[in-house]
């Protein structure tokens, strides 16, 4: 595995959120974008206490996953999920009004399970089906920790998933359909973050470390997207946070900041 390219077009300091053309162009061409920090490690240090106390040890909204729409209950993570440095480049691959539908915490202990190479769309209840990730670090995230691993230019195209046995998820894209060979590891410090199309492949191994790898997504779609709110894999009474500009649709469910 390589590590992604660094440098001219995806900027790991750059100050000003927006995305040039180059990482427009980037984006369109392999799926994803970044390393880009969102804050320092120390800043974030901060924030991972309070994940930690306020967030990993209750239960939230979703009574089947502590880790599952926190940004309704937890102002801390309403907003990380609303960050600018998130938000102002997912702007710039998706327009001015945006939808923060979903947030998960991917707390990965050592020894945790492998995650097979899938597509998002497979799993999420959204019509049509358009959306853009992203990936944040609150631990430092390595190859022994299980960093994500993704495909670039896998966006491409829509793969056949088939079921699986012996990893976290139930399904995994069928390995005949695709070849991981170029495949790049999503090495982060904590407060980094990178971010990727709903048809990017990507995976993560089992945690060979000693150490926890704790990571959090953030799904942003549009306000023409249906969103199935009351079923699996989200619950009954979520609510998504518009996040940018205006929802003209009025389809889906919103709350502020809790």
């Amino acid at each position: 595995m390589s590590r992604p390219p660094k440098g001219e077009i995806i900027p790991k300091d750059a100050t000003n959120n927006q995305l040039t053309r180059a990482e427009v162009d980037f984006f369109v061409e392999n799926g994803y974008l970044g390393p880009y920090a969102a804050m320092s490690p120390a800043e974030m240090a901060t924030v991972r206490r309070q994940i930690e106390a306020d967030v990993l040890a209750s239960d939230g909204p979703n009574s089947r996953s502590r880790g599952q729409s926190r940004h309704m209950d937890q102002p801390v993570v309403y907003d990380l999920a609303t960050h600018p440095a998130i938000i102002d480049r997912i702007a710039g691959i998706l327009g001015p009004d945006l939808v923060v539908w979903a947030t998960n915490f991917w707390n990965k202990a050592p020894g945790g399970a492998e995650i097979p190479w899938h597509q998002d769309i497979n799993f999420w209840p959204l019509e049509p089906p358009l959306n853009t990730s992203a990936w944040i670090a609150i631990d430092e995230v390595t190859v022994e920790n299980s960093c994500v691993q993704i495909i670039p230019g896998s966006h491409r195209q829509s793969l056949p998933h088939t079921k699986a046995t012996g990893v976290a998820f139930g399904k995994m894209a069928d390995p005949d359909a695709f070849d991981a060979t170029g495949a790049i590891n999503m090495e982060l410090k904590p407060g980094e973050f990178f971010i990727f199309s709903e048809r990017t492949l990507h995976r993560s191994s089992v945690n060979t470390s000693d150490k926890r790898r704790l990571g959090m997504s953030v799904r942003v779609t549009l306000p023409i997207v249906h969103i199935g709110q009351d079923g699996s894999p989200l619950h009954e009474g979520h609510t998504a946070i518009l996040a940018r500009g205006k929802d003209r649709m009025g389809f889906n469910r919103y709350a502020g900041r809790p």
